[in-house]
């Protein structure tokens, strides 16, 4: 399902520095996110308009100084090339409203199913942890 909305609705529901990341392309300090070191199980959601992205079994320590996963769930984001920084590499967007999550780099030798390293900006995610502790049948 796609989520469109003009920039006027996004400043209207996001803050100036999600905007500035998620649909400005930006990109946030390394360390700084606070989803760096989670280890938590759950969900990871665009901070935008709430689509699953990523699942916590998919996230790994990089290193990088953002939060890292070698996968996203399926049909999740939309991979774009990007030119910028005199550079080519892979923009990585929601597939449901086309914003700005970070980067995919490939080849880089992790230990992982993929060897993909999805560097994601924190600001562009909200985690959904898991709720098995409130299931009564686990």
């Amino acid at each position: 399902m796609s989520t469109m909305r003009t920039n006027d609705e996004w400043k209207a529901i996001l803050s100036p520095e999600q905007f500035r990341v998620l649909r400005q392309r930006g990109t946030e300090a390394p360390g700084t996110g606070k989803y760096i070191h989670t280890k938590d199980a759950g969900t990871y959601n665009c901070a935008a308009c709430d689509a699953p992205l990523y699942v916590s079994a998919t996230k790994f320590d990089s290193g990088c100084g953002w939060p890292a996963f070698f996968d996203a769930i399926p049909g999740a984001i939309v991979r774009i090339e990007d030119t910028s920084c005199r550079m080519t590499r892979t923009e990585i967007v929601c597939g449901s409203c086309q914003s700005h999550l970070g980067h995919v780099f490939q080849g880089e030798g992790f230990p992982t199913l993929t060897d993909e390293r999805h560097c994601v900006n924190s600001i562009s995610l909200n985690f959904q942890p898991d709720n098995k502790a409130d299931d009564p049948t686990v």
